[in-house]
């Protein structure tokens, strides 16, 4: 039997806690592995955590100055080698653009190269699995924090699509700071053969309030996409519902938008307070929409989309208030000025790391390393639509 079928085999019939157990055996046996040990990038995306001790113990890794934080950056395997003979291999672990860890394999170093290619494979399979083992077991769950979750932020990020994802036409990549004690910040992505649909959200209050008002929210506006409507319509019955629960003393402030992956018309629901900035070439715009009141304000509320052109190769960029609207030590906002020139200091990375890099930047800016209020960003990069083969 070919050695990556064995290995791909081995991981599917694994039982959901054991997979890096049958990764190890697998690697091994067949390719010569001495030890293999897969990291998980934690709720921050500040460090890779190990899953699971391996023979030697293992410690977490930082993502930035580290191999294997390279390997996961720069979404290539990288490879160490050591005068004793042995390499180290970093291979990403991802699924669909969605950047989950790095599998660490130590092998001899003749061996390496002509293993590459197939262990990066097997990375990717592990990734797969990893995700579907997640509806079972709470191992890599766990293995991301290194700190505990309060129960608000627990409910917010048991919420998300993922942080990142991307297809021939778009890439996208979101953030949340606090990251392990986030309130009503949230964000929510879908797409078909033709269509992608994002939301980003803004939940008024704090602690689990907060989070129960977005959870309502989010489940309210998926039920109506379910269900083939506009977005305009998934306003009006997200709308009803947060009204019929809270009578207007609680709201959602959402931006809807809605982009046609044929031709890059984009749709746009502005129903609160989260901003839209587009980098196209070195220019940043603010992108204004007619204001629209907010989810669950009043009974009834009848929402309109606008229409808006996205060319190939602009950059669309999303912060909610927690971003725009930081005060430094000395009282300063941080603004959009200020917030346009991270975007374009940033330009170059893709966006999945995006979110990341500007609230590093805001980080600064505030003068403390842990936020007061929640903070999101979402990037999407748009490359246009692909030609039919």
């Amino acid at each position: 039997m070919n050695r990556f079928v064995a290995a791909e085999r081995a991981l599917r019939s694994a039982a959901p806690h054991q997979l890096v157990d049958a990764v190890r055996e697998a690697l091994c046996d067949a390719y010569a592995a001495k030890t293999v040990q897969l990291y998980l990038a934690d709720y921050g995306v500040a460090t890779l955590q190990p899953v699971r001790p391996a023979p030697s113990p293992q410690e977490s890794v930082p993502v930035h100055g580290s191999p294997a934080g390279r390997a996961f950056g720069s979404q290539e395997p990288f490879v160490e080698t050591s005068t004793d003979g042995e390499a180290r291999l970093h291979l990403p672990v991802t699924v669909r653009g969605d950047r989950l860890g790095v599998l660490t394999v130590t092998m001899p170093s003749d061996r390496a190269a002509e293993c590459l290619d197939e262990l990066a494979e097997v990375a990717q399979v592990l990734g797969h699995e990893v995700l579907v083992a997640d509806r079972d077991t709470d191992l890599y769950l766990r293995a991301r924090r290194t700190d505990r979750l309060t129960l608000a932020a627990e409910m917010q990020w048991q919420l998300l699509p993922g942080r990142s994802c991307s297809r021939p036409e778009y890439a996208l990549g979101a953030q949340l700071e606090p990251a392990y004690a986030i309130f009503g910040d949230n964000f929510d992505w879908s797409a078909n053969a033709d269509r992608l649909m994002l939301y980003i959200t803004n939940g008024m209050g704090e602690g689990i309030e907060a989070s129960l008002l977005t959870t309502l929210g989010i489940n309210a506006l998926r039920n109506a996409r379910r269900a083939g409507l506009s977005i305009a319509d998934q306003a009006a019955l997200a709308d009803q519902a947060l009204y019929a629960q809270y009578r207007g003393q609680s709201h959602l402030s959402v931006l809807l938008l809605d982009l046609d992956l044929r031709t890059g018309r984009l749709q746009v629901v502005d129903a609160g307070s989260p901003q839209m900035l587009r980098l196209r070439g070195r220019t940043v715009t603010s992108v204004d929409f007619e204001e629209q009141l907010p989810l669950g304000m009043f009974e009834e509320t009848d929402y309109v989309a606008q229409e808006f052109d996205v060319e190939p190769g602009d950059r669309l960029v999303f912060a909610s208030d927690g971003v725009y609207a930081v005060a430094a030590p000395g009282g300063e906002r941080y603004g959009e000025r200020a917030l346009a020139r991270a975007i374009v200091s940033t330009s170059l990375l893709p966006a999945a790391e995006v979110p990341r890099a500007v609230l590093r930047e805001l980080s600064g800016h505030r003068g403390t390393p842990v936020a007061d209020d929640d903070a999101l960003v979402v990037c999407l990069d748009w490359f246009g639509p692909q030609q039919e083969p």
